[in-house]
């Protein structure tokens, strides 16, 4: 007798060249992440080869339930880490019917971006910490923490060890090798300074793929996540008081800032960061304001400062930049809930093409 687990781990290629794609979008909310499943004849390697599907946009708040359906355009593929095999998880965006991203797709604006001949000589590289917190399912209190109570204060769970400091670990490992196998670039992941809070890096990525590959690695955590019967959760401050926050710290490097002579262009780019800090404020997350406040290695939210290996700034420059005149910048305002490709792309507009 088969068991549940047997099925799930069935090789699909031992009877057939059919192939299950995992269509992968965006909903309403700008952070709920919906996919749904259908089979294709055979592998398939290239977006452009897959075809284009639909579903019904008034149940996801995209479209009006007299005219709901919304179109996906599968953009980027990755290697299905659950069924594994030949079958592919697909980033797809979302459109009309008559081929216009709707609005909730921030995806059509930021490729618009990236394509600018001027951002494109650039490369933008763009490595990207995505902090989250675990949390009980049943009364979405954090993982590890006494239920209606506190764990004892911040100091000891920073890359830590040890089952009274580091609670999780199974589901951040799982999802360090599934991105991995996924083809996802994930660079590193460690525990965070609140416990029960943990953050994995994307990067260095190009352009819009640092976009499509953090979203990908969010709704792998989030099946990781449902499996373990934990809830995943992005609030960029889950829990008031003295507990830090969860952010999505964004590096952000060009080729000019690469080359000889970069810190004076990172510079510059500080600069026109500064002086568009409320737009980008506005665009960096819900809830940020809960977070940026001026403590727990934050500059408060009404503030723009910039430093050398200062964790309280607005945007950090790592030693090693101001050592060799070239290197990169950090971001440290994004909330954990950001749109990376909102932030990206921003970022990459107001430093390379928005003239003050």
């Amino acid at each position: 007798m088969s068991l549940l687990t047997d099925l799930l781990n069935l090789n699909l290629s031992e009877t057939t060249e059919k192939i299950i794609a995992e269509y992968i979008w965006i909903g309403g909310s700008g952070m709920d992440i919906r996919s749904k499943g259908r089979t294709l004849p055979g592998p398939v390697t290239d977006p452009s080869k897959l075809p284009k599907w639909n579903y019904d946009g008034s149940s996801t708040g995209q479209a009006p339930g007299e005219d709901s359906e919304v179109i996906l355009y599968p953009q980027a593929i990755f290697k299905d880490p659950f069924r594994r095999g030949n079958n592919i998880l697909v980033m797809c965006d979302c459109y009309t019917p008559a081929g216009e991203p709707i609005p909730t797709n921030k995806r059509f604006n930021a490729a618009k971006i990236f394509s600018h001949p001027n951002v494109a000589a650039e490369e933008p590289w763009y490595g990207i910490e995505q902090e989250y917190t675990l949390l009980q399912k049943d009364v979405r209190w954090p993982l590890g923490w006494p239920v209606g109570g506190y764990p004892g204060p911040q100091g000891p769970y920073y890359c830590a060890a040890g089952a009274d400091k580091a609670f999780g670990r199974d589901i951040v490992d799982a999802h360090y090798k599934a991105c991995l196998y996924a083809g996802v670039n994930i660079s590193g992941i460690n525990g965070e300074v609140m416990p029960g809070q943990w953050e994995f890096q994307v990067g260095p990525a190009v352009g819009i793929s640092a976009g499509d590959e953090l979203w990908i690695a969010r709704y792998i955590l989030e099946r990781i996540t449902e499996i373990a019967g934990v809830v995943l959760s992005f609030d960029p401050k889950p829990i008031q008081g003295d507990w830090n926050g969860a952010g999505a710290h964004t590096n952000y490097s060009t080729k000019s800032m690469r080359s000889d002579g970069g810190y004076e262009v990172i510079k510059k780019a500080i600069d026109k960061l500064g002086k568009r800090h409320k737009e980008h404020i506005a665009a960096y997350g819900e809830g940020n304001e809960r977070r940026l406040t001026g403590r727990h290695e934050t500059a408060d939210i009404n503030t723009f400062v910039w430093g050398v290996a200062n964790r309280g700034a607005s945007i950090r420059v790592g030693r090693d930049t101001e050592k060799n005149g070239k290197g990169y910048f950090e971001d440290r305002r994004p909330a954990s809930n950001m749109d990376p490709y909102i932030v990206t792309s921003m970022i990459a507009e107001t430093t390379i093409l928005w003239k003050p």
